[in-house]
């Protein structure tokens, strides 16, 4: 594809006066008292919402075996979003490869830009998003660990499926993912590279792709992924300069104790995750009345550092600090909160913040 058109598909613009495009990552989080219909459903306001406001895009992640998480699946609810808007971008933040076939995921990203054309965008990771047992039963393998390893060469057939260019000889030539390029031209998603540490942020510079960091969970190596980055970047017919988003945590409330008590069931729930008790995220009581023990304060009070909470105007002044600190092309939000209204009226207090567009057309 040409520069003009993969560039127009990957760089946003900035509206209002934020400083770069922001843009919405959806965990689609399940509550204690919530069930997966309330997160889907919760999701698809987020959606509307964000196109109405002009947020760039909305990512959906996938996670598998939590139980406070709803997006294992992101290809349908991706479709089920793109039922429910005309406007926005939506895609994969991210589809974890080493989890699945190239073939499939080319030819169910060929279904998203079929049901939403010019506007899904393909996120790639190669972690496996659960533990080790659950990625086992993913892959069925025991060796969860060779996706990882083979990431590269998985991408490579992946890109020759959604083009339809495998070389003449290929025990693939004759095989086509559709909906795709054998039916006749078409566009295909860009893709992305996600990653949290070095190795995607080098293989997308090398290759001249879009790249997403996940700052909100790997905060101290984000400068150092950026860089690596924009060092390795070689321009390419995607891209012929780096363009990089990070993923950001970022609650605004009307009240300052309130939005500390909100961000607090996500640190509560990281706690759990992380010492093998994954469960429902918890609320706002629950969070408050728990006793941390002292190691498990020292972790809440490190990924509250990171999580950039307040009214509106104090996570206005965060995330302008960030993006000046990093350099990031564009922010991409996720609000992490028990409470349904609160991860709505979070998004609609940074819009308000930033002037964004109001009650733009499009969102059905």
């Amino acid at each position: 594809m040409g520069d003009a058109i993969q560039g127009d598909a990957i760089r946003g613009t900035a509206i209002g006066t934020a400083p770069v495009p922001l843009s919405v990552l959806d965990l689609v989080t399940v509550g204690s008292g919530r069930t997966a219909t309330d997160a889907l459903r919760t999701s698809v306001a987020i959606a509307r919402l964000a196109e109405s406001r002009g947020f760039h895009r909305h990512w959906v992640a996938e996670h598998h075996s939590m139980p406070g998480v709803a997006s294992s699946s992101p290809a349908v609810i991706l479709a089920h979003l793109a039922a429910h808007t005309e406007r926005i971008r939506l895609g994969s933040g991210g589809v974890m490869l080493p989890n699945h076939a190239p073939l499939v995921i080319a030819e169910q990203f060929g279904t998203l830009e079929a049901l939403a054309p010019g506007r899904v965008d393909l996120g790639l990771g190669r972690a496996p998003g659960t533990d080790g047992a659950t990625a086992a039963a993913l892959r069925r393998t025991d060796r969860p660990g060779e996706g990882a390893d083979d990431f590269p060469q998985q991408l490579a057939e992946l890109t020759r499926f959604l083009d339809d260019d495998f070389p003449d000889g290929h025990p693939y030539a004759r095989i086509h993912a559709v909906p795709g390029p054998v039916q006749g031209p078409s566009a295909r998603p860009p893709i992305w590279l996600l990653g949290s540490s070095g190795f995607s942020a080098r293989l997308a510079g090398v290759l001249g792709l879009p790249f997403a960091f996940a700052h909100h969970f790997s905060a101290q190596n984000t400068v150092p992924a950026l860089d690596l980055y924009r060092e390795s970047f070689r321009p390419s017919a995607v891209l012929d300069a780096p363009y990089a988003l990070i993923g950001v945590s970022a609650l605004a409330s009307d009240d300052e104790k309130e939005a500390r008590r909100q961000v607090l069931t996500g640190a509560l729930s990281m706690v759990r995750l992380r010492t093998g008790r994954p469960g429902l995220i918890p609320t706002p009581d629950e969070a408050a009345a728990y006793e941390f023990s002292p190691m498990e304060r020292e972790f809440v009070d490190s990924w509250l550092s990171n999580v950039v909470h307040g009214t509106a105007d104090a996570v206005r002044t965060g995330l302008d600090d960030l993006q000046k600190r990093t350099g990031a092309d564009e922010l991409m939000i996720t609000a992490n909160a028990h409470s349904e209204d609160a991860r709505l009226r979070s998004y609609e207090l940074i819009a308000d913040a930033y002037d964004l567009a109001q009650d733009l057309p499009g969102a059905k």
